[in-house]
C-alpha cells in the first residue's frame, strides 16, 4: 500500500492488533476501532492506531480500505449496518476463520463488489492488543475468498496489500475454504481442547508435560470466544473431521487392547509416512 493511504481496522485483538501495526510501520494512516476501550486506548498510544473511531463508526467514510477484525458472529452482525457507514472505500475484507457465511452476508449486504473474505492462517494462543505483532502476518498463507460480484480491482488491491504485509495469497471458493478449514485448522485445535480436557481429567497440569505434550496442547488456549462461532458456523464439515478421526482412535484403541503390535506398528508407521512424505512448503508471495 502507498503512504497515506487510509485503513480502517475494526477489532484490534491479535488479528487487528497485528494488522494495524504491519500498515502503520509500511506509512499507513490507521483508523482503528475496539469495543474494548483498553484495547483501542493501547493502540493509540503504542501510535499503530492515529485515528479513533466511535462506537457508531463514525468517521469510518474516509477510509479507502476497511478491515473486520472480528469473530465470525460479530462480522456477519456488522455488515448490514457497515453498508451504510463506509463511504466510497474501494476494500471491504474481514480477517475471520471461516468465510461461507460471512461472504453470503456480504453479498446481501450491498457489499459484494468490494468484499474479499481474507483468512491468514496464523496466528497465536494469546489474544488482546498484548499479543499482536507487526510480523504475525510475514510468510503468512493468506486465502481470499471474493463473493460472486468481487469486482477484479477490489481483489488486486486485497492481494496487493497481503504481499505489502509479506504473506503469500491464495483465492480460494468461500465453501471450498470452510470445507478445508475444518481438516486444516478446525480440527487440530479441537483435538488439543480434548487433549488438554482429558489431562485434566487424570490429574496432569500441562507444567507436568514435556515438550511435545505443550506443543500438542498449545492450541487449547485460544479464546472460547473467537473459536465457539467459528465451531457452530463450520459445524457439518467439523462433523465429517472428527468422526474421521474417531475412527482412526478406535482403530488404534482396540489394537492396543488385543496386543496386535503389527496394527500398532502400521499405525505408527502411517503417521511417520505422512511426516516426511512432504517438505514444508516455502511461500511465494507472489502466488497467483
Amino acid at each position: 500500500m502507498i503512504p497515506d493511504t487510509r485503513i480502517a481496522v475494526i477489532g484490534l485483538g491479535l488479528m487487528g492488533g497485528s494488522m494495524a501495526r504491519a500498515l502503520h510501520a509500511r506509512g499507513v494512516y490507521v483508523l482503528g476501532f475496539d469495543r474494548d476501550g483498553t484495547q483501542l486506548e493501547a493502540a493509540l498510544r503504542d501510535g499503530a492506531v492515529q485515528e479513533a473511531l466511535a462506537s457508531d463508526l463514525a468517521g469510518i467514510a474516509t477510509a479507502e480500505v476497511v478491515v473486520l477484525a472480528l469473530p465470525v458472529d460479530a462480522t456477519v452482525a456488522l455488515l448490514p449496518s457497515l453498508a451504510a457507514c463506509i463511504g466510497d472505500a474501494r476494500l471491504v475484507m474481514d480477517l475471520a476463520s471461516t468465510k461461507n457465511s460471512i461472504v453470503a452476508a456480504a453479498e446481501s449486504a450491498g457489499l459484494g463488489p468490494r468484499f474479499v473474505g481474507a483468512h491468514p492462517l496464523t496466528g497465536s494462543h494469546r489474544t488482546g492488543w498484548g499479543a499482536s505483532r507487526a510480523s504475525l502476518f510475514d510468510d503468512a498463507r493468506v486465502f481470499l475468498c471474493p463473493t460472486r460480484s468481487t469486482t477484479a480491482g477490489a481483489l488486486q488491491l486485497a492481494q496487493s496489500l497481503w504481499r505489502e504485509l509479506r504473506a503469500g495469497v491464495e483465492v480460494l471458493d468461500a465453501t471450498a475454504h470452510d470445507d478445508q478449514m475444518a481438516w486444516r485448522s478446525h480440527l487440530p485445535h479441537l483435538l488439543s481442547s480434548a487433549l488438554a480436557v482429558t489431562l485434566r481429567d487424570a490429574g496432569v497440569r500441562r507444567s507436568a508435560l514435556g515438550p511435545g505434550g505443550r506443543d500438542m496442547t498449545r492450541l487449547a488456549g485460544g479464546s472460547p470466544a473467537m473459536w465457539l462461532p467459528i465451531v457452530e458456523d463450520n459445524a457439518a464439515a467439523i462433523v465429517d473431521a472428527l468422526v474421521a478421526c474417531e475412527q482412526h482412535l478406535r482403530t488404534f484403541r482396540e489394537a492396543v487392547a488385543a496386543g496386535d503390535r503389527a496394527a500398532i506398528a502400521r499405525f505408527l508407521k502411517a503417521g511417520v509416512e505422512w511426516f516426511d512424505g512432504e517438505p514444508e512448503r516455502v511461500l511465494t508471495r507472489g502466488m497467483p
